[in-house]
């Protein structure tokens, strides 16, 4: 990898680990090199989002994606998977047959949220759902020592959050949208509110005081800013 991260439009988190925060949603997408694997975490909203990171990782590795993971089954998270033919897809436990069963639900969020008609029934007609499901950790081994760590750690924001623990210096975790930095956290109604504080404990343990904590929507945060998010959805949802 002879190329920087910036180069191809990527922020770098570490010597190892980059993301983009897409258009008109604001959701990440982020990517992990490792010397003979590449993971990336979440796919975009759109086939041409998905296209364009594909284009942009394999522009910075000179090789392809070879493992997806999967935040959780929104829209904006899932819906350019399918540009990535031939990965091992990742998600958690249920994730396969929600997506499997709700592509018309789906396409019915995207349109409301202001995608076309056209953009969101193409990517959802050809919607991927992860063959390979996390039910509790799982670690992938990327080549070069570098193994990451994938955690089923909700439910919270949604029924089905997986997030990723990059080793390192900075120790990086891709949390999803159990964190948000760019809005208040949303709930929608595939939320677990009673859960989702003890989603941030589980990231927080994860990741401990001196981690990157990678939101699903916004800027990179410490685990202040992911404690004290806590500490707001715990009040706001009458939760310890």
């Amino acid at each position: 990898m002879d190329a920087s991260w910036e180069e191809y439009g990527w922020e770098r988190l570490s010597n190892v680990a980059g993301r983009r925060r897409l258009p008109v949603w604001d959701a990440t997408a982020a990517l992990v090199a490792g010397t003979e694997g590449a993971l990336l975490y979440d796919t975009g909203s759109t086939l041409r989002e998905g296209a364009e990171l594909r284009t942009r990782a394999e522009g910075l590795l000179g090789r392809r994606v070879t493992h997806i993971a999967l935040s959780h089954p929104h829209f904006d998270h899932v819906l350019g998977t399918a540009v990535f033919a031939g990965a091992e897809v990742h998600g958690a436990v249920g994730t396969r047959e929600l997506l499997g069963r709700c592509a018309e639900e789906l396409r019915a969020d995207a349109v409301r949220h202001g995608m076309t008609e056209h953009d969101a029934a193409v990517a959802t007609d050809v919607l991927v759902a992860p063959r390979h499901e996390v039910s509790g950790e799982r670690t992938l081994d990327l080549g070069g020592g570098l193994q990451v760590l994938l955690a089923n750690v909700g439910p919270g924001h949604s029924g089905h959050d997986l997030a990723v623990l990059v080793p390192g210096s900075p120790v990086v975790v891709l949390c999803g949208d159990l964190v948000e930095e760019s809005g208040e956290p949303q709930a929608g109604p595939d939320a677990v509110p009673a859960r989702w504080p003890a989603a941030l404990d589980r990231l927080l343990a994860l990741g401990g005081e001196e981690a990157l904590y990678v939101p699903g929507h916004g800027a990179v945060v410490d685990a202040a800013f992911v404690r004290a998010q806590r500490d707001r959805l715990a009040a706001r949802f009458g939760v310890s």
